[in-house]
This record gives C-alpha cells, structure tokens and sequence, in this order.
C-alpha cells in the first residue's frame, strides 16, 4: 500500500520535454488550419485542446493552491474560483466574435456551441456521474439516503432504492442558476419577432443587447457577492479542508505548514470578537495551548480520517508505534529515543495510548510550537511534570516519508495500488513561513502561465474548430458543442467526480454546487461576452434553438435539484437531457428556426 503521490497543485513542476516540443510546434503552426490537410488539422485540434486542457488545469490547481492561504481562502473560493474557472470558456466565446465582421458573424457559431456545450455538459455529464459514484442506499419509512451505513451501497439493488442528498445549498445553487437565464429572454425574447439579414437584425437588437449586457454585469456582480456571504457555509468550508487534507495525503507540505496559519488565522478572529465582548481567556486560569471549539473542529475536520488511518487495530486510540508513524509520516519528525517523551506528555491520563481528543490536542500542540519556532515538548510539562527534550522547528519541518494506507486522510475504502511517483520536497523541507509564502508564488505562477496560454491557444482553437465544421459539413455549433468542453471543462468533471466518490453527504454537496456555479457564470460572465460582441461589433443573435436547449436544460435540472434527494434512476434521465438537447436544436433548426 502506498501514499497515493499524483502530480497536482503543491507538486506542479515545470512542463515536461514533450510538453515543450508539443508548445513549440504549435507555436510553429500555420496560422490558417485551412493550409494544412486532414491529418494535420487533426493534430492542431489535438495540440490546441490539450493545450487549453493543460491550461485550465493550472488555473484549477493554482486556485486550488491559494485555498491553502487562510488570508485569501474565503475571497479565493468565492469569487476566485468561480471567475478563472469561465476564463477557458470566456476566451474562446470571445475570439470566436473577433476579426471581419461577416467572418466574426459565421465564426460567433463556434462560441455559441461552446457556451452550450459547456453549460448542458457540465448539468448533465458530470451531475449524473456524481450521482452514480456518490450513491449510498435509501433506508428508513422515508427512503432518505444512508450515509452511515456499512457498506454504503448494497451489491445488486436497484437504481431507484440508491442515491443522494441534495441538501440546502444545492436548491439554492440550482434557484440561482434559473435567476440568471434572465439576459437569455432579454435578447431572444425581441428576437423571435424579428426578421431580415446580419445588418438588419444587429442594428434591431443592439439595445436589448446592451441590457443583456447590463443584466449579465450586474448578475455576475450578484452572483460573487451572495458566494463571498456564503463563502463560510459548509460546501465552502469542505472545499478548503479538501484540498488541504489532499495537501498531507501527498507529503506536499508537513502538518505544520498546512495548518499553522489556518489555526493563527481563527484564533486571531477570535480573539478580535472576544476582546470586543471582553472575552479574553484568562491566562492565569486557562491553558494558552488548549484549542478552543472552533480550532478544535477545524482539526477534527482535518484529521479524524487520518486518526482513523494510523488507528491500525481499530480500537479508538494511538499506540506509540501508531502515533510514531503519524509524526513520521506528517514531517514533524522525532527521532526513535523521543518518542517515549512525547508520547508521554501526549498521553494526559497515562493509559498507554493516545484517545482521539488527546491526539487532537497532540497535534496542536506540534503545530503551534512548530510555528513559534520554540520546543514542543517542554510547553506541553505541566506543574507536576519534569521537563523533556523538544523538537526545532527546522527539524519538525524535514520529510521522512513512510508507506501508510491509501485510506489515510480519504473517504474511500478502495484498496488498490497506486502508481507511486518521487514526491516534491521543496515544500515539505521549508519552515511553515516559508511553505505558506512558497505557496503563494507558485499559485500566482500557475495561474498567469494557464492565462497566458488560455489567451494564445483559444483563438487558433476557434479557427480549428471552424474549419473541421467547414470540411466536414457539420455546423460549427454541434463541432464546438461536443469538442470545446473536453478541452476547457474536464478539470470540473474530474473534480466533481473526486468529491462524489466520498460518498458523504458534504462532499456530493461541493460536487453539485460547484457544477451549478459553473452553469450560473457561464449564464454571467460568458453570456456577458457575447452581448458586448452583438452590441460593440455589430453582430446579430441567431441562435433561436440553441438557447431554447441551453435554457430548457437549466430549468429542468433546476426544478429536479429542488427536491430533497435524487436517484441513481433518476440520474440516467440527468445523463439523457445531454443528446436530446443536441437532437432539440436539430429539429427545431429543421423545423425553420433561425
């Protein structure tokens, strides 16, 4: 059994030598797609799509990575997030509109396919699968979802009697994303009663375009303020512990460097409230290092898999070699004839083992002192203690790493191997200052690189695209449709399915409020784009059918995700909505619309 050690955020690394020479050559490449021949405008839409793949990915791990800065965790999961993570799709919206007008007109076909295909995939696709692989089984005269029972999913049952919880933050995602379809009527409500060429309908729309505009502005605007509101809510809160607990599981940063701000962060919010209400702890009375209830849970939150983990023979509680394994393991290491000391300090009522409160305790106390720079054994003496040996901060800060199970700091019971790879120990080998300040420089790094690529490589994908609609003689809509979400939208995909999998009741809420932000930003930010092209450039809206489907979709996964739980039966109606809102354009299309 081995860490589970894939390369993500904390890990990323300069691109490889193939990564390179794929960069290089497209860089290299003709402008015009229509110069070269099938085989090699096949390679440009692989090149381009990867590229942008890549590209998105290092905006997501890079936001990802700034949820590890307490400072900056709440501003970063609410608004961040949400806005880099439309940047992929917002760029390719906005090139597909640019250059001639008459060629900007055909070209805008390619934006339109790739706003619908990104918001019905992102609703259908990944919802479905998030259901499928967080499903546990109905139980109790409710049939609610069982999220304590073991095994969670019973072999064999049926579809109907499994699934999950949607729980308040998901109907109140799904109420926000039918409120912002809105601009969609503004401009296709004037446009069904008008008819003519490009020239005429642009300049019949051009105000109802730019309140579109103003609509989509201002609901973006709504949008980030209600998630800075609720940027503490639990779906908010899971987000951040998530990434830091895969942070640990990897042996990317040491337990110090993860959570040493994340604890100074709370206790000076706290301390700000309880001076104003004259709550001070009493220091003479009070222990400076007992965590109070919020830091407590913070922990809890964070390390009750792990406890579970290093709890090898299931009995509640941490032998020394157990607890051993745990420093080792986190990069607070002691040495061997330390142990005994610590352990003994750890071990408050002299049972022999650590309960799960005590190790709790343990572990801030190593983290404090950890950051203060000072011994951790020698404040944790009490009156009627001898003093024992410490730990240096530099010491606790070096990486041993050791094998533990793939279940450690994991909700899953899976048992497979994973390909174990060399783990970066540029951060685990720093001081938790340091770590933290690594942290950010390498965020920042991440996310200008995936910009700037976002920026180079969109426009030639727009122009890929394009010309395999040309060749093959299918309408760039259904071409961008299906394409442009593998590119620009597989991180989100990836990422619901990750949390999915957990199988508890949080972890499919951050799933499905992350794919119903998604679709409210596309419905904001990027439909935002698209009126400002319509009204600064003189382009017109034609896309009748295109956005019947886009909105239809919307408000008919929005009506299911107001009730209390859905079904892995009623998940493969959720996978369905993605081909039949491809088949509704082409009838309504045939039928004379647009």
């Amino acid at each position: 059994m081995f860490f589970v050690t894939r390369r993500l955020a904390l890990g990323y690394r300069a691109p490889s030598p193939s990564l390179h020479g794929l960069l290089k050559s497209c860089l290299h490449a003709p402008q015009d797609p229509s110069e070269v021949g099938t085989s090699g405008l096949a390679w440009l839409l692989i090149s381009y799509g990867y590229m942008l793949y890549y590209a998105s990915n290092l905006i997501s791990e890079g936001s990802d990575l700034l949820l590890l800065v307490p400072s900056l965790a709440g501003l970063v999961g609410s608004v961040v997030l949400p806005l880099l993570g439309a940047i992929p799709d917002g760029a390719i919206m906005l090139f597909s509109g640019l250059g001639e007008v008459e060629e900007a007109q055909e070209t805008l076909a390619v934006g339109v396919g790739a706003l619908a295909g990104s918001t019905i995939m992102l609703l259908t696709v990944p919802w479905a699968l998030s259901v499928y692989y967080g499903r546990v089984d109905f139980s109790g005269p409710d049939l609610e979802p069982n999220y304590k029972g073991n095994p969670k999913v019973t072999e064999g049952i049926s579809g109907k009697a499994t699934g999950v919880d949607l729980s308040p933050e998901i109907n109140h995602g799904a109420r926000m994303m039918m409120l912002t379809t809105l601009p969609y009527f503004i401009i296709q409500g004037p446009a069904f009663f008008m008819t003519g060429d490009r020239a005429q309908m642009s300049e019949k729309e051009h105000w109802w375009s730019l309140a579109g505009f103003v609509f989509c502005f201002a609901f973006f605007v709504y949008y980030l303020f209600s998630q800075v509101k609720m940027s503490n809510d639990s779906a908010h809160k899971l987000k951040r512990m998530a990434i830091i607990k895969e942070s640990l599981k990897k042996g990317k940063m040491s337990l110090s460097g993860a959570l040493g701000d994340q604890i100074t962060y709370v206790e000076k919010k706290n301390e700000v409230q309880k001076r104003s209400l004259g709550l001070l702890r009493n220091s003479a009375s009070e222990s400076q290092f007992e965590p109070d209830a919020e830091v407590m849970e913070l922990l809890k939150d964070i390390l009750s898999e792990a406890f579970r983990g290093y709890d090898q023979d299931d009995n509640g509680t941490l032998s020394k070699k157990e607890f051993q394994l745990f420093l080792t393991d986190f990069h607070e290491n002691i040495e061997a004839d330390q142990v005994d000391d610590v352990f003994g300090q750890f071990d408050r009522d002299r049972s022999g083992t650590i309960d799960y409160n005590e190790f709790i305790r343990a572990c801030y106390i190593i983290i404090k002192q950890s950051n203060e720079g000072s011994q951790v054994v020698q404040v944790m003496t009490t009156p009627t203690a001898p003093s024992r040996r410490g730990i240096s901060r530099e010491e606790s800060s070096r990486m041993t790493m050791g094998e533990v199970a793939d279940t450690i700091l994991d909700d899953d019971d899976d048992e497979s191997s994973v390909e174990e790879e060399e783990v970066p120990e540029d951060l685990t080998q720093l001081s938790p200052d340091e770590q933290q300040k690594a942290i950010k420089k390498r965020a920042f790094t991440m996310l200008f690189i995936g910009t700037a690529l976002v920026l180079i490589f969109s426009d030639p994908m727009v122009d890929a695209m394009s010309e395999v609609a040309v060749r093959t003689g299918i309408p760039a809509f259904y071409v961008a449709f299906i394409l442009a979400p593998l590119a620009s939208n597989a991180s989100e995909v990836i990422a619901s399915q990750y949390y999915a999998a957990k199988k508890t009741r949080k972890t499919i809420t951050v799933a499905l409020t992350a794919l119903e932000g998604a679709a409210s930003m596309n419905n904001t930010f990027c439909l935002s784009i698209f009126m400002a092209l319509i009204y600064f450039r003189g382009l017109a809206w034609q896309y009748s059918a295109e956005t019947i489907s886009i909105v239809a979709v919307q408000f008919i996964m929005g009506m299911w995700a107001q009730r209390d739980k859905m079904s892995t039966y009623q998940a493969y109606h959720v996978l369905a909505l993605f081909p039949l809102s491809i088949l509704a354009v082409a009838i309504m299309e045939h039928l004379g619309m647009d």
